[in-house]
C-alpha cells in the first residue's frame, strides 16, 4: 500500500512533532515508559491500531511509542469544552457520537485508513474498572474490513495504577508498552465477525500479559535507569 498523501499543513505537521517530543520527555520523567515491539507497526500505508484502556492518558502513551503520525477516536463531549476540543482536534482526534449511531465518525475513520493512515481505537469502549482487559465492542472490524488495512494490537500496562478511575488526578507509575505482530487483512476473509473479534481479544490479551511481565521484571530488577529508556 502507498504511503499516506496528507493534506495537513506544513506549521500542522511540526506542531504534532513538537508536542509529541514534549510529551515524551514528560512520559520518561515521571512515568519511565516503555515500548517493546516497534518493528510491527507497518512503515507505511495505513493500519488500525487497537489498545486496551486504563487511563485518560492511554491515547498519549500509544501515540509516543509510535514514530508515525497517529489519528485517535474521542468521544464527542470531549471536543464541547473549547480549549481542550482545539487541542485534540490539532493532534488529530476524530469525534465519536458514542449515543447515536457515530457514522460520521466512522466514515472519518474509514476515510483516514483509506488514505494510508494509522488510527487508534479502544474497542473497549471505556476506561478499566479494574486494569484488566474487558470485552471489546463489535463494529471496528467491519471498519477494518472495509478499509482494507491490518490491525495492530497494543496493549498499556501501568496506565491503571498512574490514573484509576477512582482517583480525580494523575499519579506517577511507571509504564509499559508492548506492540504485538499485526492481523493482516488476507486472513480476515476466513473469519467471521465474532471470530476475529475474539482473534483480536487474544492478541491483545497476550500483549497485557507481555507488558505485565516486563513491568514486573523491571520493578525487580530495577532496570529504569535512564539510559535504558526506549520510546
Amino acid at each position: 500500500m502507498a504511503a499516506a498523501k496528507s493534506d495537513r499543513s506544513l506549521a500542522s505537521r511540526w506542531w504534532y512533532l513538537y508536542m509529541r517530543y514534549f510529551c515524551r520527555l514528560i512520559a520518561l520523567a515521571l512515568y519511565r515508559i516503555r515500548v517493546i515491539g516497534h518493528e510491527h507497526v507497518p512503515r507505511a500505508g495505513g493500519a488500525m491500531v487497537v489498545s486496551n484502556h486504563q487511563c485518560f492518558l492511554d491515547p498519549v502513551f500509544v501515540g509516543l511509542c509510535i514514530e508515525r503520525r497517529m489519528n485517535f477516536l474521542a468521544r464527542d463531549t470531549l471536543f464541547t469544552f473549547s480549549p481542550l476540543g482545539r487541542l485534540i482536534a490539532s493532534l488529530n482526534a476524530i469525534p465519536l457520537d458514542r449515543e447515536g449511531t457515530g457514522l460520521s465518525g466512522l466514515k472519518e475513520t474509514l476515510r483516514r485508513l483509506k488514505r494510508g493512515e494509522l488510527v487508534l481505537i479502544f474497542p473497549e469502549g471505556t476506561r478499566s474498572f479494574d486494569g484488566r482487559l474487558q470485552p471489546l465492542k463489535p463494529g471496528f472490524t467491519t471498519v477494518a474490513r472495509r478499509s482494507g488495512v491490518p490491525i495492530v494490537p497494543v496493549a498499556i500496562d501501568g496506565g491503571f495504577e498512574a490514573w484509576p478511575r477512582s482517583r480525580p488526578w494523575p499519579w506517577f507509575a511507571p509504564i509499559q508498552v508492548e506492540i504485538g505482530p499485526p492481523i493482516h487483512v488476507d486472513a480476515m476473509p476466513d473469519l467471521d465477525e465474532q471470530a476475529l473479534l475474539e482473534l483480536v481479544t487474544a492478541r491483545l490479551q497476550e500483549c497485557l500479559d507481555r507488558a505485565r511481565a516486563a513491568r514486573a521484571r523491571r520493578c525487580e530488577t530495577g532496570g529504569d535507569s535512564v539510559s535504558s529508556y526506549r520510546c
